[in-house]
């Protein structure tokens, strides 16, 4: 057996939501390294635009399309425009997805219902257009992504983590549903990952010591450090390739070992 070639995604069409920059750009661009045609979508055509141009200063070719994906209809009209012009996507990850820091008591519903929506009701809209088409191709992978917060609550993200814990199931309950298609559904967990958005939280203070939050995760992660977006190219790739095709329902932490570890006793 050529297990080299069970990495392989010659052929595939991969749509990776979300993915004009960040862990979105990274998990893209590692699938279109390992020969995978490259879809995405943002929701203005400026961020379309911005990540086509970054696709090809990294020397990627990718189809960008505008789309909300909490919009069924714009969902379903994108899938299809797609598989017409690019073809059935064969793997599908459900990146795009926000974060409202705000204590409970001081979150509206409608700002809950917001990152429900993105960070839930979108995967399960997206995953449901492309199904159909996966069912009728003998086979398909869906990657969630899902975050620590699948696990583990903290002050000031109850949306988040309500939604990452509901996408943790869906993930699942697709693989539940799906799996005698030759469907695999799982999910990634990234850790903390250093990213322009956590920039502000790793820069040292005007004393030269780390800023408290950057003490906190490092003090907390085995690794001793924020994971940084490659760390999540190797795990997604196993998880849209044929390496992964008895693997499902399954969510995959990359997390520096976060969630395996209880901390250090105080001193």
């Amino acid at each position: 057996m050529d297990i080299a070639s069970k990495f392989s995604l010659d052929g595939k069409v991969a749509l990776v939501t979300g993915a004009s920059y960040g862990i979105g750009f990274a998990i893209a661009s590692a699938y279109a390294s390992c020969g995978a045609t490259i879809v995405f979508n943002d929701i203005k055509q400026e961020l379309v635009d911005k990540g086509i141009a970054a696709y090809k200063e990294a020397g990627y070719t990718a189809y960008g399309y505008v789309c909300d994906v909490t919009n069924e209809d714009q969902v379903n009209a994108m899938v299809a425009q797609i598989e017409k012009e690019v073809g059935v996507i064969d793997v599908l990850v459900n990146n795009a997805g926000i974060i409202k820091r705000i204590p409970m008591c001081d979150m509206t519903a409608a700002e809950f219902r917001q990152v429900i929506d993105v960070d839930l009701n979108a995967p399960f809209i997206v995953s449901k257009a492309v199904i159909p088409s996966m069912i009728k191709k003998g086979h398909g992978k869906i990657i969630n992504v899902c975050s620590m917060m699948s696990e583990l609550g903290r002050e000031t993200v109850s949306a988040y983590a309500a939604a990452k814990g509901g996408l943790k199931m869906l993930t699942r309950n697709i693989c539940s549903e799906y799996g005698e298609f030759n469907i695999q559904c799982n999910g990634i967990g990234p850790g903390y990952i250093a990213t322009p958005q956590t920039a502000p939280l790793r820069e040292l203070q005007a004393d030269g010591t780390r800023h408290p939050f950057d003490q906190f995760i490092i003090a907390k992660t085995p690794a001793a450090r924020w994971g940084e977006a490659e760390d999540l190219m190797g795990p997604a790739v196993f998880l849209a390739s044929d390496a992964s095709d008895f693997v499902n329902g399954h969510i995959l932490y990359v997390d520096g070992g976060i969630l395996a570890y209880i901390g250090k006793q105080p001193q």
